[in-house]
């Protein structure tokens, strides 16, 4: 919700309307209701875009407004990602209990996590740690923390900023050793393919420099088939019309990964993330992208 309402802040700017002419159209999802098991036990990530997609397609809605990270690497034939604005930090962030870093976490203590990479990457900082399930929004997995449930959890620093939250977080992990997730911390918005007078609307809040790491990071994942189930981190950067690009695929225990490093003019920058994402599909730890 505040994802969108930002996006519908954005257009009316863009637009010199009101925001209320935006109409905001709640749609649940499986992903929204269901806490007690991981995504990758009932369907992937996709279970968070869905229902939204149906209601893009049936013409209930317009526009959809997504987490990019959560949105499947092949779309629904009709559908396509047609704008983002600009992105935020897309580092994680350690939410700690009694203890404020999560490598100082002492052996045996519980990480509360949904998330496979966010998990496989905490044991290869900590080995000692033991990662269980924790779903639900922000509010729920902070009061878990707070409460004592769980000894810290990871969360993206992106969705702390715009909830007001950022305060809450107890380390920003350096993305050289806890690399994020593709599209972490970018809003996109999906379309009809085919309906240009919505496209029209949403290219004024396009921002190109994140629509293309974007692009970058999908093209590394399509090559990868990369899905909630397996450990997969993919990052592009774009400076001075030149893009970098980080790729990582590591084991659950977090003891075995292969990563790349692409570097190219912005022109070639979806062939660099493939092309990262065809060289570790060949390199990935044994049964990590087959799991």
């Amino acid at each position: 919700m505040t994802q969108s309402e930002n996006v519908r802040a954005l257009l009316a700017a863009a637009h010199g309307r009101s925001p209320d002419d935006f109409e905001i159209v709640i749609v649940r999802t499986t992903g929204d209701t269901v806490h007690d098991r991981p995504l990758a036990d009932i369907g992937g990530k996709g279970l968070f875009t869905k229902e939204i997609e149906e209601a893009l397609l049936d013409g209930r809605i317009d526009l959809a407004v997504h987490s990019a990270k959560d949105v499947p690497t092949f779309l629904p034939d009709g559908l396509r990602l047609a704008a983002c604005p600009p992105r935020e930090d897309p580092r994680d962030a350690f939410i700690g209990g009694a203890v404020k870093s999560l490598k100082e976490l002492p052996a045996g203590a519980v990480l509360g996590t949904a998330s496979v990479r966010r998990s496989a990457l905490a044991k290869r900082l900590n080995p000692g740690i033991e990662a269980k399930l924790l779903r639900g929004n922000v509010h729920t997995r902070l009061d878990k923390v707070a409460n004592g449930s769980f000894d810290g959890t990871l969360l993206a620093l992106a969705g702390l900023r715009r909830l007001g939250l950022a305060d809450r977080a107890t380390e920003i992990l350096d993305p050289n050793e806890f690399p994020p997730s593709a599209g972490q911390g970018v809003v996109t918005i999906e379309i009809r393919s085919s309906d240009s007078a919505t496209a029209k609307v949403v290219s004024a809040i396009d921002h190109e420099v994140t629509s293309i790491a974007l692009r970058t990071e999908r093209a590394f994942l399509a090559e990868l088939d990369g899905s909630c189930r397996a450990p997969i981190s993919g990052h592009a950067q774009l400076e001075n019309g030149r893009i970098s690009f980080y790729g990582l695929v590591i084991s659950p225990d977090g003891k075995n990964f292969a990563d790349t490093r692409r570097e190219g003019l912005v022109a070639d920058a979806e062939k660099l993330g493939a092309d990262a994402g065809r060289e570790l599909r060949a390199r990935a730890p044994a049964g990590v992208l087959t799991a």
